[in-house]
């Protein structure tokens, strides 16, 4: 049950679905290869389109992409791209379904080389969370040198529509960086997370 007396991030007041996302998954640190590859296919779908209708097509991704297996997702050819063209739960956006496959291949080969993607991806903060203080969204950047940084690396490595914007949001999203207003209930609650 969602308590609606608590002061919450302005953005997330429209919808029931954006509501239970802020109040239980943004912003709180992901450590799970899996959980970082379904926000990086999410965020990477998103691009030109709101964060909610994403999330309203959350399960239908989960199902397109076999729960995020990577293996599987890596292993992806042209029948499953047109299976995907054709399935209704997803964004039918031919770039982006062949692009998070490339990003899965890509995903696995940093595995290989830092031993996890989470290890790779909170090395860019010495494995902290960097707590922002804004008071208002019109403060919040749409990305950062740290998401610009993180973005060419990827590019660099084969990735492709994880461009710096949707890269901030990735981190956002998963905890490396903390974003939620300093008055939002969550700021204080995430704020005092032990790692």
């Amino acid at each position: 049950m969602i308590n609606k007396t608590k002061k919450r991030c302005s953005w997330c007041l429209k919808d029931h679905i954006y509501i239970k996302y802020h109040d239980e998954e943004w912003g709180v640190p992901v450590h799970n290869d899996r959980k970082h590859f379904e926000f990086l296919v999410l965020e990477s779908a998103q691009a030109g389109l709101s964060w909610l209708t994403i999330l309203k097509r959350r399960e239908g991704y989960r199902l397109a992409y076999d729960g995020f297996d990577l293996v599987k997702v890596a292993g992806y050819g042209e029948k499953k791209v047109e299976e995907m063209m054709n399935y209704e739960g997803i964004i039918r956006n031919r770039r982006k379904i062949e692009s998070s496959i490339k990003n899965a291949k890509v995903f696995l080969k940093i595995q290989d080389e830092f031993g996890s993607f989470d290890k790779y991806i909170w090395s860019y903060t010495d494995q902290k969370t960097i707590l922002n203080c804004f008071k208002e969204l019109k403060e919040m950047p749409a990305k950062t040198e740290l998401s610009e940084k993180i973005s060419k690396d990827l590019k660099k490595r084969g990735c492709s529509f994880l461009g710096p914007t949707i890269i901030y949001s990735y981190l956002q999203a998963v905890g490396i960086i903390n974003d939620h207003l300093v008055d939002c209930f969550r700021y204080e609650e995430l704020k005092n997370i032990k790692e």
